[in-house]
């Protein structure tokens, strides 16, 4: 099957946003830990005696400077997450979280460090402990940023898994729905009688209604793996279903399309998405000869629109809309964007947003 890279014109095209993680335990845990351990490797305190003052509050202070170094690197590195992820930019991510971290990390702490030469220790700062105790604290938020990729990375592998498996599960309801719809034994034998008179009645005829009921059982075995297809592929199978309940019905059911030719090979959408709209409007409004169904679709603002007026069956029960569920879902799995649906009493417009291949 060939790949599409798809450009949306909604929200869609921002990066989608990633689950909050529930780090409060984590921070309590190590920011205070960092904060003992930093000075001490560094050589900035000799030893541990709580009981000095000196001690208790240097160590207090380097607390603070772990917290504050942690806590920005922290609000940052989740800021970058809007701008840039693994899949799609990995180099670019890399190199803003360094820098990132290197630009806030650095200046920080050799000032943090200089404050407490001046608060705790008597005469100039001692410029390679600073040194040293700088570049620990950034391989440390390194590390740390380290940590916090690859929490997000599993995490988004989970979701990930989930959505396709919700993907699927949508997939199967979907050419169930569409095999009860559309491989029905009245549809097929209100065809097969429908070819069988005109045949007999209307040879000519007869040719291009089986040429249209083929293209409509050709349609659904191809498109049956399928997530996308091309809008000219679905509107050239709603032209072939569209051309069957001509038959059926004659002038009783009129279709009016201002779709402009020069996107149908430009954008994708959810195959039988088209048809299930059409069908919608058939099964649950009534129509004749004299008071015909006209079904209008158009382009606006990048969205493909299904109008029909309403005119309820009196016999009708009220619509549990699993079908428009349905797509709904599919949309949404397949392209992290929702259909749009106005209704009223007069008129129903369900509006579907075109994937634009880039």
């Amino acid at each position: 099957m060939e790949k599409w890279t798809i450009n949306t014109f909604s929200s869609a095209t921002k990066p989608r946003p990633f689950t909050p993680v529930n780090d409060r335990w984590f921070r309590f845990i190590v920011i205070p830990i960092l904060g003992i351990c930093i000075p001490l490797v560094s050589g900035m305190i000799r030893e541990v005696d709580l009981s000095v003052n000196f001690n208790r509050l240097s160590f207090v202070y380097t607390t603070l400077i772990s917290l504050v170094v942690w806590q920005g690197n922290r609000y940052l590195h989740f800021s970058l997450r809007s701008y840039f992820d693994w899949y799609r930019k990995p180099v670019h991510k890399i190199v803003a979280m360094l820098l990132t971290i290197c630009f806030y990390t650095i200046p920080l702490s050799v000032l943090m460090l200089l404050g407490w030469y001046q608060l705790f220790v008597p005469g100039p700062p001692d410029r390679q402990t600073i040194i040293l105790a700088t570049l620990i604290i950034l391989v440390c938020v390194i590390f740390i940023a380290h940590v916090y990729e690859t929490v997000f990375l599993v995490k988004a592998s989970e979701n990930e898994m989930l959505r396709n498996e919700q993907l699927e599960r949508a997939k199967a309801e979907a050419e169930l729905e569409a095999l009860k719809n559309q491989i029905d034994p009245h549809f097929i034998f209100n065809s097969l009688n429908t070819l069988s008179h005109l045949i007999e009645e209307k040879p000519s005829r007869a040719r291009q209604f089986n040429d249209d009921l083929a293209g409509v059982y050709r349609y659904l075995l191809q498109t049956k793996g399928r997530e996308l297809v091309l809008l000219r592929e679905e509107v050239q199978f709603l032209q072939n279903y569209f051309s069957l309940l001509k038959i059926r019905f004659e002038e009783g059911l009129q279709l009016n399309s201002s779709v402009p030719c020069n996107i149908l090979d430009e954008h994708l959408v959810p195959p039988i998405s088209l048809q299930l709209l059409v069908e919608n409007a058939v099964k649950h409004n009534r129509f004749s000869e004299s008071h015909p169904l006209t079904i209008i679709m158009s382009v606006r603002d990048h969205t493909l629109w299904v109008y029909n007026p309403i005119h309820r069956k009196e016999s009708a029960a009220t619509g549990s809309y699993i079908g428009l569920n349905n797509l709904r879902d599919r949309y949404r799995l397949t392209t992290g964007m929702e259909i749009i649906v106005h209704e009223t009493e007069e008129s129903f417009e369900v509006g579907l947003p075109l994937l634009k291949i880039g």
